[in-house]
C-alpha cells in the first residue's frame, strides 16, 4: 500500500487520562522491605510454625484468638496460601491435640473446615469471588467508586475509627490482618461506609501476603451480608466498642497508631516507610476524626436495608 500523505484527526477525541496525575516520576516506595521483616516463609519456617503452636498455644487458642494484641493463632496462614505447609499436616496436629483433651483444638479444627469450605464453595460457584452469592444483593446501594474520599481514608487507615485505622495500617506493615480485625474493617466499608464488599477483596488481594482467593471472598460476603452463611444484614459491628472489648489495654491500637504519640512504636512509624510517598502522611499529622461515627453508619445502613427489605 502508498504511504498516506496526511493523517487526519478524528473529530472527537476519547476521554482519557492526564498523564501528570498518573505521578509517573514519583517515588513508589512500596515497602517491601517492611513487609520481608515480618514474613516467615518457607517449609522449615511453617513446620516450626504449626510445632510450637500445637505444643504450647493451642490449649489457649479459643479465647486467645479474638484478641489482636495476642499471639494466640496460629500464625499460619502465609504458609497455607503458598503451600508450604499443608492443612492435612495442621488437622493431624489438631486432632492429636482434640485426643489429649487440650482445650483449644476443637475451635481449632473447626477454622480448618471453614477454611475447606470457602474452597467448597468456590469450586461449585465460582461466581463466589466476583458476585454476590445472592442475587437479590445486586440491587443494593452500594458505592462501587473506588476513588472516593470514603474509600481512599479506609484503605490508608485513615477513618478516625482507631480499630479501624489500626488494621489497616497492619495489613500494610505486615502483609497480614489478625482475624478480628479482618471482620471489623469489611463490616465498616460495607456497613458503616456503603461501599461494595468487591472493593475491599480487591485491596485486601493487593496488600496480604496470605491472600487466598476463596477465603478473601467468602470472609467478605459473609461481613457484607451477600454471602452463604453470611452475617445478618443488620448486624453492624461497632469498632470503637470492640476495640474496648479485644484490645482492653490499648496495646493493639498503640501499635500501629503513631499520630498524636510522643514516642510512637516502631511499628507505627513503619506504616509511613512503607506507603507510597505521593499519599502525603507523617506521623507528625493530626489523627482524623470519623469520617463516620459508628452511630452515623449504623443509621444510614439500616436505613438503606429497610428501603430495600433486603431479604434475610
Amino acid at each position: 500500500l502508498p504511504a498516506p500523505e496526511r493523517l487526519t484527526a478524528p473529530g472527537n477525541w476519547p476521554a482519557g487520562d492526564t498523564l501528570k496525575d498518573w505521578a509517573m516520576g514519583a517515588a513508589m516506595q512500596r515497602g517491601a522491605q517492611i513487609v520481608a521483616a515480618h514474613v516467615h516463609v518457607g517449609e522449615e519456617a511453617a513446620q516450626d510454625r504449626l510445632a510450637a503452636f500445637g505444643q504450647t498455644r493451642i490449649d489457649a487458642y479459643a479465647e486467645a484468638r479474638d484478641f489482636p494484641a495476642r499471639d494466640g493463632t496460629s500464625g499460619l496462614s502465609e504458609n497455607l496460601t503458598h503451600g508450604e505447609i499443608s492443612v492435612r499436616a495442621c488437622w493431624h496436629v489438631g486432632q492429636r491435640a482434640l485426643n489429649e483433651g487440650r482445650s483449644g483444638a476443637g475451635t481449632f479444627l473447626k477454622e480448618l473446615a471453614w477454611r475447606e469450605f470457602a474452597y467448597h464453595l468456590m469450586w461449585h460457584s465460582p461466581h463466589l469471588t466476583t458476585r454476590n452469592w445472592r442475587p437479590e444483593w445486586d440491587a443494593f446501594p452500594w458505592n462501587e467508586d473506588p476513588a472516593t474520599p470514603a474509600f481512599a481514608a479506609w484503605s490508608q487507615g485513615r477513618t478516625g475509627i482507631r480499630f479501624v485505622d489500626a488494621a489497616m495500617r497492619e495489613m500494610y506493615v505486615t502483609g497480614r490482618m489478625h482475624n478480628r480485625s479482618r471482620m471489623i474493617v469489611a463490616s465498616y466499608l460495607t456497613k458503616h461506609l456503603m461501599t461494595h464488599w468487591r472493593l475491599g477483596a480487591a485491596w485486601f488481594a493487593d496488600c496480604l501476603v496470605d491472600w487466598d482467593p476463596a477465603n478473601n471472598a467468602m470472609g467478605w460476603q459473609w461481613a457484607a451480608g451477600s454471602g452463604p452463611d453470611a452475617s445478618p444484614f443488620f448486624r453492624v459491628f461497632n469498632p470503637v466498642t470492640q476495640l474496648a472489648k479485644f484490645d482492653p489495654e490499648d496495646r493493639y491500637a498503640a501499635r500501629w497508631i503513631a499520630e498524636g504519640r510522643q514516642k510512637p512504636h516502631d511499628c507505627a512509624l513503619d506504616y509511613f516507610r512503607a506507603i507510597p510517598r505521593h499519599w502525603n502522611l507523617s506521623a507528625d499529622d493530626p489523627y482524623p476524626d470519623p469520617i463516620v461515627t459508628p452511630a452515623e453508619g449504623r443509621a444510614r445502613a439500616l436505613d438503606a436495608y429497610r428501603d430495600r427489605a433486603t431479604p434475610q
